[in-house]
């Protein structure tokens, strides 16, 4: 795997959880490095340099991506920027992982995976969940047939977060509403073991300043399978996550997308089998930089966890979701 020297562009708080597991992984022996990192202004990421130990801080975006000591950038700012600081990133060159949701619908996002592949780099969306050991381990188990043929995927992402009116995630320009911060985690969970949708289907309950609070969602996919996802950022509901096929379910556990295990059950309710994720004492944001790296080494293939056509069909689900809620971003978006 090559060594990636990683700049950090917008020093955050999903920043500071990724870059931890950097330096964790490193300090086991992983060979990578975080080198720079860039913010609108020199103080905010300096004070990130030094919480880090990282050797350079620009006071801006355009420096960090200058940058001849770093590889790949990851964009860690609110997703109505991404696409416009991917395309800077990727246009000096560097690899790019880009936080979830890549951007902020699947135009802009067929506009950066272009952009990336004309350049000769690397552009992966972080959805971090995909490529943790237990979903790969899931997948597994899938394609074995292990619980028959599949009918139903159902998942929950419902936080209470907060209201005030000039939080990000309840700004329009911000692309705020909880499809998109929230909602895409059991969206992109379902199109990664159904497939892409055939139809969609929404219904949900807009803010006063017109971003989704919730929203049901129903999907469905060749072959008869059906999703049921919902998604609310003013309720705390249990974030499950469950398949169901002709011979049997997956019970994922809570906090579906992140770190946790999984049971296997067969038709009768028998347990199978049950895997428990590694307790390695990190948060698991550390495998998408793995899979960047071995990207760069590799290139695109039929092992890849996430593809860039996998990223937009999620992307274009997410837009007819909002099509149907009335979510309409400044601009057009």
């Amino acid at each position: 795997m090559s060594r990636i020297r990683w700049g950090i562009l917008g020093p955050g708080g999903i920043a500071s959880t990724f870059v931890a597991d950097l330096v964790g992984a490193r300090e086991q022996g992983v060979d990578l490095d975080v080198t720079a990192v860039g913010s609108r202004t020199l103080a905010t990421a300096q004070k990130f340099a030094d919480e880090f130990g990282i050797a350079h801080a620009h006071g801006s975006y355009e420096a960090l991506v200058a940058d001849d000591t770093v590889d790949a950038i990851y964009i860690a700012t609110p997703h109505a920027f991404h696409r416009d600081q991917a395309l800077l990133a990727i246009a000096a060159g560097k690899h790019v992982l880009i936080e979830k949701p890549i951007t902020l619908n699947a135009d802009e996002a067929r506009e950066v995976y272009a952009a990336a592949e004309q350049a000769g780099v690397i552009a992966l969306e972080a959805m971090w969940t995909r490529f943790l050991p237990q979903n790969r381990e899931l997948r597994r188990i899938l394609r074995s047939g292990a619980i028959g043929d599949l009918r139903l995927f159902t998942g929950t992402h419902a936080q209470k977060l907060p209201s005030d009116p000039d939080h990000r995630l309840n700004d329009p320009a911000l692309g705020g509403g909880a499809l998109l911060d929230l909602g895409v985690y059991p969206v992109a969970f379902a199109l990664d073991v159904l497939g892409a949708p055939t139809s969609v289907s929404a219904s949900g309950v807009l803010s006063d300043r017109g971003v989704d609070r919730s929203s049901g969602v129903v999907l469905s996919h060749d072959g008869g399978a059906t999703s049921l996802i919902y998604s609310a950022l003013d309720v705390a509901l249990v974030n499950s996550a469950r398949i169901d096929g002709t011979d049997g379910r997956i019970e994922i556990d809570d906090t579906f997308f992140a770190p946790s295990g999984f049971s296997v059950y067969a038709a009768d309710g028998s347990l199978v089998t049950r895997y428990d994720a590694d307790d390695d004492g990190l948060r698991g944001m550390q495998f998408q930089a793995f899979e960047l790296a071995r990207l760069v080494d590799e290139g695109w293939g039929d092992d890849a966890a996430l593809t860039p056509a996998a990223s937009i069909a999620v992307m274009e689900t997410m837009d007819e979701v909002r099509r149907q809620l009335g979510v309409v971003y400044p601009g057009g978006r």
